[in-house]
């Protein structure tokens, strides 16, 4: 039977309700054999993905050479056709890779196959390639689902509380001043979508050195600050540039192909690869970031309730069923019971939906738009309380958690 998040208290506003259903329940509700994996259908979406990544190689690789062949006059025209191709690959390689990512991760949980050595071997190969380290990832993920939405014991996306958001280390924080700014809000999502996940897993600063790695690589390719006898365009990728003499002819000419041979590995798989980071903290942003979500301190917190404060999005529309393969459709599904394979997500949310009731949650508001509200609306929780939700910077609520009730 269906429940509802929600009651009329006292006072006559909406209050919450936690979920009270137990996990034995739920799972009863949904039929045996959607919890197993076939090694079969699941190697069959791999191979689907691989053969899209070479297909899409194959593509990219060809498409200088192909606009060049064209001769087109209009150096303007050439140049809008080229990158319109290039981020045309981009996108699609990026999504691809994410899919490819996706299935690792289904490895990391046992989705893929009955066998966990099979699911080891392939997901660790395909992380590895994203450069993503498959059982240290495994381990620290396995402990997010295993605390999902706990305020205490969650890996990641774990709310500021109201005083952590106000507790400025250094006087007056800049941050205060600057958050109201669109510009602002979109350098730090850009920021967050491209580094955050690298970062997250190397817990290093990623863009520390980023000015001086551009100025130096300047002054190497365009000679900014060397002799000004040398002509303009001394570089040292130019082997007959004046700076070098006849017998470092050679060596000049290897580096120079391993540089711009670094830069064609670069534009075919590192930035499809910043795509995956991107595409994986957004989706992962979302699930787990919503006004309407609660989570839960460990007086009420507990397994199922936890689960149930995600959110299935309708992720990029069809593209994000094909090529992400549902992980942000049928998401909730997923945190329920994370062995599912992915192939069955949508069969067994129904039936999941029909258990939760209004405990479910779904938004098929543009993801992009949902991204920019969910990001300034949700910047903290409640010091206090067995059930917070999110607040924005004037501490308005989309609901009342009413923590004087006990569920």
């Amino acid at each position: 039977m269906a429940q509802s998040d929600q009651s009329i208290s006292a006072d006559g506003t909406k209050a919450f309700v936690p979920l009270a259903h137990t996990l034995k329940e739920i799972k009863e509700k949904i039929p045996a054999h959607l919890f197993k994996p076939k090694t079969a259908v699941s190697i069959l979406y791999l191979c689907r993905d691989l053969l899209l990544a070479a297909t899409f190689l194959v593509l990219g690789l060809q498409i200088d050479s192909t606009i060049a062949s064209f001769q087109i006059r209009q150096t303007y025209v050439a140049l809008c056709a080229r990158w319109a191709c290039w981020m045309a690959y981009w996108w699609f390689q990026g999504l691809t890779f994410t899919g490819l990512w996706v299935i690792g991760h289904e490895c990391g949980h046992g989705a893929f196959s009955g066998s966990r050595r099979v699911c080891d071997a392939i997901g660790f190969v395909l992380h590895t390639a994203l450069l993503t380290p498959y059982f240290s990832w495994k381990y620290v993920h396995h402990r997010h689902h295993s605390n999902h939405a706990s305020m205490e014991n969650d890996e990641v996306y774990v709310p500021h509380t109201r005083t952590m958001l106000h507790s400025a280390a250094h006087g007056t924080d800049l941050e205060e001043y600057l958050a109201d700014i669109p510009i602002y809000t979109m350098f730090t999502l850009v920021r967050q979508h491209l580094l955050a996940f690298p970062a997250y897993s190397c817990d290093k600063p990623m863009l520390r050195l980023e000015w001086l790695l551009t100025l130096l690589d300047r002054c190497a390719v365009l000679n900014v600050s060397g002799q000004r006898r040398y002509p303009r365009w001394s570089n040292h990728f130019n082997p007959k540039a004046v700076m070098f003499s006849k017998d470092q002819w050679w060596a000049c000419i290897v580096c120079a192909i391993n540089a711009f041979g670094s830069a064609l590995v670069f534009k075919l798989w590192g930035i499809p690869w910043l795509f995956v980071t991107h595409w994986f903290i957004m989706i992962t942003y979302l699930h787990h970031t919503d006004p309407k979500l609660p989570h839960y301190r460990k007086g009420l917190w507990n397994y199922q309730r936890g689960a149930a404060a995600t959110i299935d999005r309708d992720f990029l529309g069809w593209q994000g069923r094909f090529f992400l393969h549902d992980v942000a459709h049928f998401h909730v599904i997923h945190h329920f019971f994370p062995m599912m394979p992915w192939y069955h997500g949508e069969q067994a949310t129904g039936y999941l939906r029909e258990v939760l009731g209004d405990h479910y949650h779904r938004s098929d508001a543009p993801v992009f738009r949902a991204l920019w509200y969910n990001y300034n609306f949700c910047q903290f929780v409640d010091d206090e309380g067995d059930v917070v939700f999110y607040r924005n910077r004037l501490g308005e609520t989309a609901v009342e958690a009413h923590n004087g009730k006990k569920a």
